[in-house]
């Protein structure tokens, strides 16, 4: 499928909810330029839990990957990529939205997500707090529930440097997951573990579709 974009039509995948359905949801990513795409592990794993736990989900391929159209833009454009994204997500499923992202996709969903007042909730896997793309990040507002799942042995966002970001936010849930690297190879289970039984915890309003496709 392809949706409109800001710099034109992006790709994605839909994909319905299993069950009773309890929102829509979005997943981006990680960093374009190091061969990131949506057809990535970790992000196939993550949608598949937020589908099993009720939420219909879009992944999608920033600007210049696959048939996105436009070119990698430094993290700028990537967040109305994300912007982008959610919009279509809420034509297709109706809110509440729930955001999120692997590494450099989770830095963009918490960036594209920081002021929407459609996302109940955030899950953010292997936040490149380390990394470049991880400066200048917003926390989550205090009303949001939000996960994030950290490997053990992560170089681009290693669990002490996560914990330091999010101890201002204690409402914030951090998973580390035992033995395992940025991209939680072989540890794929837990991950995909961690994401249900989040999203399974979560109380949110009844689904209400916003817009009409």
């Amino acid at each position: 499928m392809l949706f409109p974009g800001a710099a034109g039509e992006l790709e994605g995948l839909w994909k319905e909810a299993a069950g009773p359905p309890r929102g829509s949801a979005v997943f981006a990513h990680p960093h374009p330029l190091h061969g990131g795409t949506m057809h990535n592990k970790v992000v196939y794993r993550a949608v598949q839990a937020l589908t099993q736990s009720g939420f219909a989900t879009l992944r999608f391929q920033f600007r210049g990957v696959g048939l996105s159209k436009g070119r990698y833009d430094a993290g700028r454009g990537e967040i109305d990529d994300v912007r982008s994204a959610l919009d279509e997500a809420e034509s297709r499923g109706g809110l509440p939205l729930v955001a999120g992202g692997f590494s450099f996709g989770a830095a963009m969903a918490l960036k594209a997500s920081d002021a929407d007042s459609r996302v109940a909730a955030f899950v953010g896997l292997g936040l490149p707090v380390a990394a470049e793309s991880g400066r200048m990040l917003p926390l989550p507002p205090a009303s949001r529930p939000a996960l994030f799942v950290v490997g053990e042995r992560d170089a681009y966002g290693p669990p002490a440097d996560l914990a330091r970001f999010l101890q201002s936010a204690p409402w914030v849930r951090m998973v580390v997951v035992p033995d395992a690297d940025h991209f939680f190879e072989g540890r794929l289970e837990e991950l995909g573990a961690a994401v249900r039984e989040f999203l399974e915890t979560l109380a949110l309003p009844a689904v209400a579709r916003a817009r009409t496709p």
